[in-house]
């Protein structure tokens, strides 16, 4: 069956129950809110539609994706619709701080929208606060995992690493790059990402590039076509898996001549596909969790 384009999804079909006439699903603003969890390869994210970010969403991030004491995640999303685009996407990570992208969460968003249509396959660009992004999920509205690629954009330079100092409490520094693939990123080669104390080395890199910060994504290269990779998330810690970083880590990888232009990237949580072109293409599954209904007034403290 053809892929769902974003025609379908501003269309009227009344066959469509479960959604609105902009595709999202139905929202019903006089009840709680509607919560489906995702992952991307361990990177969780609870998603919700709406017609308008409220105005405590990085008070609910942080409760909600509170491990011990809310639903938890490692960021909350924004649905909504878009006058340009198929969708938009608003991500908070779960410091509540705002993202301005996430090629895990555009999966899981993607298999979210999914779930709320008839159709098999979706194929829909979304409005980001890094650009636009086009994803394409393959699978059926039921299905518990699928596949999606997102086109992630084109690499850009990154902030300035001058006089920065990175020690990793032993294991040697390899190389050192910076790049900007909508959020910012330093990918460090080492020989083995597990011999570094991240938990420890992330939150001080990540510091030196205050007030904004930036992803520290530690990296080695197994062969030609394979790397390994640990992501200290800027906003959210220590993550099974993140998309960009697996862009960032082997675009400059590839721009080294270190590997192929088809990477397999595994991660914590999993392997991810990144090929590096512009755009660069993340391709990994997308996995549905849970469903929650949440009062946002009483939704627990974190």
């Amino acid at each position: 069956m053809r892929p769902l384009t974003g025609a379908d999804l501003s269309s009227d079909d009344p066959g469509r129950r479960g959604t609105d006439r902009a595709g999202c699903p139905a929202v019903d603003k006089t009840g709680p809110v509607h919560l489906t969890r995702h992952h991307g390869l361990g990177n969780d994210f609870l998603i919700t539609f709406a017609d308008e970010v409220p105005d405590d969403a990085p008070e609910l991030a942080r409760r909600l994706c509170h491990r011990t004491d809310g639903i938890g995640a490692d960021g909350l999303v924004f649905g909504m619709p878009d006058n340009v685009y198929d969708r938009s996407f608003i991500l908070f990570n779960s410091d509540g701080s705002r993202a301005e992208l996430s090629g895990n969460g555009l999966r899981c968003f993607g298999q979210a929208l999914l779930r709320g249509s008839i159709h098999d396959g979706i194929d829909l660009v979304v409005r980001t606060a890094a650009g636009p992004r086009r994803v394409v999920v393959d699978g059926s509205p039921d299905d518990k995992e699928v596949l999606a690629t997102v086109e992630m954009g084109s690499a850009g330079l990154g902030p300035s690493f001058d006089g920065l100092e990175v020690d990793l409490g032993g294991p040697e520094v390899r190389r050192v790059e910076s790049v900007n693939l909508g959020n910012p990123h330093l990918v460090i080669l080492v020989d083995d990402p597990d011999t570094v104390d991240l938990g420890r080395v992330g939150p001080v890199v990540e510091a030196a590039f205050a007030p904004v910060g930036c992803n520290v994504n530690l990296v080695s290269v197994q062969d030609w076509s394979e790397i390994r990779l640990r992501t200290w998330e800027r906003g959210a810690g220590l993550t099974q898996a993140c998309g960009t970083g697996a862009c960032a880590s082997a675009h400059v990888l590839r721009s080294w001549g270190l590997v192929d232009e088809v990477v397999a990237v595994y991660m914590p949580g999993g392997r991810a596909t990144v090929t590096v072109a512009d755009p660069i293409l993340l391709t990994g599954p997308a996995v549905h969790v849970d469903d929650h209904d949440v009062d946002p007034v009483v939704a627990p403290d974190g």
